[in-house]
């Protein structure tokens, strides 16, 4: 088993041939004294002039065989480009034999980044020894257990930290497309990161949610970051159809289809070839309409209305619906076929009452759209909320979710007088409709579509998302939160309820 130390070279180690009264050997150097290595692999994003030097002092001293991989960085702190410079060095150093090689990373040399670098690999892609050298300890093994080293990592590190993760699970790089996803909860991670994941292939998505939980703007992302970010997006409400005219607007039609056909008509799906047609409301899609999309699914073609030949199309699908489609496939409503057929990549968009930690964000970024967008308005002053407005606002429910949200906010700054937005304008800037459909989960009318399952259901999901987003995944924690008496019992309720861990 060859034994081989991986480092970054700092700048402790570079004064050590000139400076070792001051800053001792250094911590390469130091480690090759106590230890016994095959092969060294110094990391370096230093000039050959300015390493040379200290790989031929580094060499008299151990008969270690020393092996310079020289990486340029735009920076000491670029999370990415450390990460993927260490993998390459990690690579390098595991050679065509990995099974023999026994690792060892060294977290003293370099910067805090580098240091965090290694540990999420020696803990995770590549698993190693974790060393750590100083002049008053000598050189010791580093005790980081994993799951407490994102509780201890300095707050100015935990989002590159995320990053890291990110990198290491395999994800696609990050795309500026979905930065207009405004978010920081567990829960919305988990969506956005899904959406990443499947923005790259032609899969047809599925995207499920209350209104206003922003699916459009979620589908608008996906097609940015797809292969296809160069051809058209179109949006079709299918509610806002009348039954009749269905077919005609997908699908196009012949001239002399019907009364008023006086020319033939590409429809959507013509329109979107080589892009994508996001089907908004995909549930209010009559009977007749349903085969044809299924057929377009199925075979890539559809026929317009009044015509027997067979178009070809190349479109991606993403369909959204704020129905419960399976409901809607047991009442005979919907196909099943086609829902299989749509619900490839299904992602449900949490409403706005289960994504702790987004509002307050969300709040912010939307009154500072408003205020961009009414700057050149007569009159218009900048706003900003007091803090009775936005406890205001942080304590409503919020059924309509994020549309709700900025209409309001947009009443709100229109009510207001001066430039801050107080308590009063906000509470006129509220629909009474809002209050009435958050009403007391306990005095909701019996009838009506009541389903009590469902409910029970929706009320689980809340608070078990609630409870991992607090308890930032750790399930021990979030069984305590919930009342629950182990992880496996949570584990169990997770289950049951399709919520992700």
């Amino acid at each position: 088993m060859r034994k081989v130390l991986v480092a970054w070279v700092g700048k402790t180690d570079l004064r050590a041939p000139t400076e070792s009264e001051v800053v001792g050997a250094g911590p390469i150097a130091q480690a090759l004294d106590a230890r016994a290595f095959d092969e060294v692999f110094v990391l370096s994003d230093y000039e050959e002039r300015v390493i040379t030097p200290y790989v031929k002092w580094l060499r008299t001293r151990t008969k270690t065989r020393i092996e310079v991989v020289h990486e340029r960085l735009s920076g000491p702190t670029e999370f990415g480009e450390i990460y993927e410079a260490a993998v390459r060095g990690v690579q390098r150093a595991l050679g065509e034999r990995p099974r023999d090689v026994a690792l060892a990373f060294h977290l003293s040399p370099g910067t805090p980044a580098m240091a965090a670098v290694w540990i999420l690999l020696g803990k995770t892609r590549f698993p190693a020894e974790l060393i750590e050298s100083s002049r008053d300890h000598g050189v010791r093994t580093a005790s980081v257990p994993f799951d407490i080293f994102a509780d201890f990592i300095p707050d100015l590190l935990r989002r590159p930290d995320e990053d890291l993760g990110r990198l290491s699970a395999g994800l696609p790089p990050e795309s500026p497309e979905f930065t207009s996803i405004i978010h920081q909860s567990h829960v919305m991670k988990r969506v956005v990161a899904k959406a990443r994941r499947a923005a790259p292939r032609s899969v047809p998505v599925l995207l499920e949610g209350e209104s206003g939980t922003g699916k459009e703007l979620l589908a608008r992302a996906i097609h940015r970051s797809s292969t296809r970010r160069d051809k058209e997006f179109i949006a079709v409400n299918c509610g806002a159809i009348p039954s009749d005219l269905v077919e005609s607007q997908l699908f196009g039609y012949e001239k002399g289809a019907f009364t008023g056909a006086t020319k033939q008509q590409q429809g959507m799906f013509e329109a979107a070839h080589g892009g994508t047609l996001f089907l908004d409301e995909v549930g209010e899609l009559p009977g007749p309409a349903q085969v044809k999309l299924l057929r377009v699914l199925q075979e890539g073609e559809l026929v317009r209305v009044g015509a027997t030949k067979p178009l070809r199309v190349d479109v991606r699908i993403i369909a959204a619906t704020n129905r419960t489609l399976a409901r809607e496939i047991a009442e005979g409503r919907f196909r099943e076929d086609l829902f299989y057929r749509l619900a490839v990549a299904v992602l449900h968009l949490p409403p706005l009452r289960e994504r702790p930690g987004d509002l307050n964000l969300l709040i912010d970024h939307l009154l500072d759209q408003i205020n961009r967008e009414s700057a050149a308005e007569p009159g218009y002053k900048r706003k900003n909320l007091s803090v009775g407005a936005r406890n205001l606002l942080l304590s409503h429910s919020w059924p309509g979710n994020i549309r709700e949200l900025v209409n309001t906010l947009r009443r709100a700054a229109i009510w207001s007088d001066g430039d801050t937005i107080r308590s009063e304008d906000v509470r006129e800037a509220l629909l009474p409709v809002g209050h009435e459909r958050s009403s007391d989960i306990l005095n909701r009318p019996l009838g009506d579509g009541l389903n009590l399952p469902e409910l029970l259901a929706s009320v689980a999901r809340h608070y078990l998302r609630r409870a991992l987003d607090q308890a930032h995944g750790n399930k021990t924690q979030a069984a305590q939160l919930v009342g629950l008496p182990s992880y496996q019992t949570l584990s169990n309720w997770l289950q049951r309820y399709g919520v992700e861990s």
